[in-house]
């Protein structure tokens, strides 16, 4: 018989695709989701509701990593309500703004910095006047924070966005991104040779100094936002170097894809990474647990049900989940989460009873 894991244990085995005592379970609760809740949830901080449910914990942190410029500036301020992101350089200014959004309680563009090829031109300036170095104070929050966590859950930190996806999703749009990238290739890439410089240093320096097992690649990536083509040419160099970093000091390499995946799915299996994170059902996603383990048989699968299966009664989201499982050839490798954020519609009495009945699923 398996001893029983602590949090920490089980997620670092399921990752691995080793035998658990169970299979880890992981609402992924945002700022928003307490908001909409009875009074008791809403006076909970994240981790107290996340204690609650019963969860198996995963917890952020700080990266470790300063930036350094010497001629450019990179400053964001709040304004009537928005974030304005200025990227400055002695001769012109680039502006980002983001609107919030209360419902989600979050901040999303509403106008990009880059509109024009003299604005590519102006933020490869900026990034290439960029250095990132270890920031030891930071990293020593993270080993405290990894210390306080203990057996909890396990601890996470991010690299950042590849090139082409930090690209589409904040600095120029999907739209005016997409063609400029394809009116004028030498200066987009100009611009993602800078991001991806920066991109392998801070994969370095997470290797090298961090003490958290797990590094994010937080990519978004979907076959809404970017063709099987736009990946394979841009994402997958990059991401490769990354996961090449990253596992060769021995620490998982987490990919967050929290879109439809179906026809990237070989891929993705061929990238270095342990574990897909946000892997999202029909319909939100494309892709089923057996999809994931039948195209990437040794990546550990973070998700596995989608938003609006979890609008639906306990009973059924158990049943959903029970079938997706029992198609499986085996059951190691799968952390089961809400895929993307978990939606507020779905009470914690839900997301509790669920969490019961995955603490009875052996892998």
């Amino acid at each position: 018989m398996r001893h029983t894991m602590s949090s920490r244990e089980r997620w670092l085995a399921a990752l691995a695709g080793e035998e658990v005592d169970r299979i880890p379970f992981w609402p992924k609760i945002d700022t928003a989701y307490p908001r909409h809740q009875a009074p008791e949830f809403r006076a909970m901080t994240n981790r107290e509701l996340q204690e609650w449910l019963g969860s198996d914990l995963h917890e952020g942190g700080p990266d470790g990593i300063r930036e350094l410029r010497t001629h450019t500036s990179v400053e964001t301020s709040k304004q009537n309500g928005h974030h304005v992101t200025t990227y400055g350089t002695p001769n012109r200014t680039l502006t980002c703004v983001q609107g919030f959004d209360e419902a989600s309680w979050s901040y999303h563009p509403i106008e990009f910095p880059v509109k024009t090829p003299e604005d590519i031109a102006t933020l490869t300036e900026v990034f290439a006047d960029l250095q990132v170095e270890p920031d030891h104070e930071k990293l020593g929050e993270a080993a405290t924070i990894q210390k306080e966590f203990g057996e909890r859950g396990v601890c996470a930190t991010g690299i950042g966005i590849s090139p082409l996806m930090d690209w589409l999703q904040h600095l120029a749009g999907v739209q005016n991104g997409t063609y400029l990238l394809y009116d004028h290739p030498d200066l987009v890439e100009g611009l993602f040779r800078e991001m991806h410089r920066v991109l392998l240093r801070r994969a370095e320096i997470i290797a090298e100094y961090h003490p958290f097992p797990v590094v994010y690649s937080v990519e978004n990536t979907s076959t809404t936002l970017i063709s099987p083509d736009m990946f394979r040419s841009y994402c997958m160099p990059a991401l490769t170097e990354y996961g090449d970093i990253v596992t060769g000091a021995g620490k998982t390499h987490m990919l967050h894809m929290c879109g439809k995946l179906g026809d990237l799915l070989d891929d993705i299996g061929s990238l270095p990474a342990q574990a897909n994170e946000a892997f999202t059902s029909a319909p939100v996603g494309d892709t089923s647990l057996l999809d994931g383990r039948t195209h990437m048989p040794n990546r550990c699968l973070v998700g596995g049900t989608n938003a609006t299966l979890w609008l639906e009664p306990a009973n059924r989201i158990i049943e959903t989940i029970a079938r997706d499982l029992s198609a499986l050839p085996h059951q190691r490798g799968v952390v089961i989460t809400s895929g993307g954020v978990m939606p507020p519609a779905c009470k914690p009495e839900t997301i509790r009873a669920v969490r019961d009945w995955v603490a009875t699923q052996a892998a």
